[in-house]
């Protein structure tokens, strides 16, 4: 008779194989980020190419999303990072008008409260940097010495970059053929109930990824508006940052508060302005907790955000950049596992307070 439990050999067997392969993908971690970046761009953009497969074919249909893609990526782009050099170049130009406004306006504040006189002026601020760099003349030739190790890097992250669209390509092309040979490897007795938690994962992440992308189509357009209501000039790029970086809690909304807040220090001649912009981050984080999230993605999926934070962490400190990206997938499996567990515990004997097992002569 066969063993049950840990005596069951097969235990011991599929304990083994899933120590390997987890052996394998810490062993593997940094080369794996293309790839599964790959993978999961491929999950989220099958269904357009399901889609337009039966009037291009596949590979047209895969080439054709793949193109869009790009443009968007490269769209994208072309709005945010002007932001970062623009802001640069302002503050530089008008760094002595905020010094003066420091010290018409935060200085005597300061002076008042706390009975400390300070003064800012360009002098100081150069004197100040002089010295910072007289004292860090050694990182010069540390930085040049790790010149090599630097290239090598930039070199691994350019490769990865380049990979990713090659084994997307790849992944798409052959997504359908891929799922139906994961699909004749599920052991035989375990198929119905694995195939069933998969369906349960891809429903939940499905959801999830579409109400997300809801949420943040309609954040960045409120950032952007708001932001451009209230008289702030970067008010689309800005817009774009905040609400494209929402599926992240919090960090979006602190990353675009502190990127509006300086280009408002830059830009204004009063603190009115600044007073607008923190208005429109104020207005968007009550919007969006309140309403646009609840209502377009709602309490039937479950992923609480420490949950969300936690696999953000997780993944990102085992796949670098491209592990927050696994970040959702592995919350919406780990969120589905809870509750065939919460389920199979709420039927068990142990919460019932049984032994599971009747006395003989008692009962049917």
């Amino acid at each position: 008779m066969t063993g049950t439990g840990f005596a069951n050999p097969r235990v011991w067997t599929w304990l083994a194989i899933a120590l390997i392969a987890a052996w394998l993908v810490w062993l593997l971690s940094p080369i794996l980020a293309p790839f599964l970046a790959g993978a999961i761009f491929a999950y989220m953009l099958n269904p357009l190419v399901n889609r337009l497969t039966p009037y291009t074919g596949r590979v047209i249909a895969v080439l054709l999303v793949l193109t869009l893609a790009i443009i968007v990526v490269i769209g994208i782009l072309l709005v945010v990072l002007p932001l970062f050099y623009k802001e640069a170049r302002m503050m530089s130009e008008r760094l002595p008008d905020f010094l003066a406004w420091l010290n018409n306006n935060v200085a005597p504040w300061v002076l008042t409260q706390f009975g400390v006189e300070i003064r800012f002026d360009l002098d100081t601020v150069k004197q100040l940097t002089a010295q910072v760099l007289q004292s860090n003349q050694g990182i010069v030739p540390r930085l040049l010495g790790s010149l090599q190790i630097g290239g090598l890097v930039l070199l691994g992250f350019l490769i990865n970059i380049l990979l990713i669209p090659v084994v997307l390509f790849y992944l798409l092309r052959d997504w359908n053929e891929l799922l139906a040979k994961v699909d004749r490897m599920i052991p035989v007795p375990r198929h119905e109930q694995v195939v069933g938690i998969a369906k349960e994962v891809d429903a939940v992440l499905a959801e999830f990824l579409r109400g997300q992308t809801l949420v943040i189509v309609v954040m960045v357009c409120f950032y952007s508006l708001a932001l451009w209501v209230a008289g702030l000039q970067f008010a689309l790029p800005v817009g774009i940052i905040t609400g494209g970086l929402v599926f992240i809690p919090y960090v979006g909304a602190f990353l675009g508060f502190v990127l509006g807040t300086v280009a408002a220090l830059l830009q204004f001649d009063s603190f009115t302005g600044v007073l607008f912009v923190w208005l429109a981050f104020a207005l968007g984080q009550a919007l969006e907790g309140m309403a646009v999230t609840p209502l377009l993605v709602g309490k039937r999926i479950g992923l609480h955000p420490v949950a969300v934070i936690f696999a953000l962490l997780a993944f990102g400190q085992v796949f670098g950049f491209f592990g927050v990206l696994l970040a959702l997938p592995a919350s919406a499996a780990l969120l589905v596992g809870l509750r065939r567990m919460g389920r199979a515990y709420l039927a068990s004997p142990l919460y019932a307070g049984t032994t599971g097992t009747q006395p003989k002569g008692e009962g049917r």
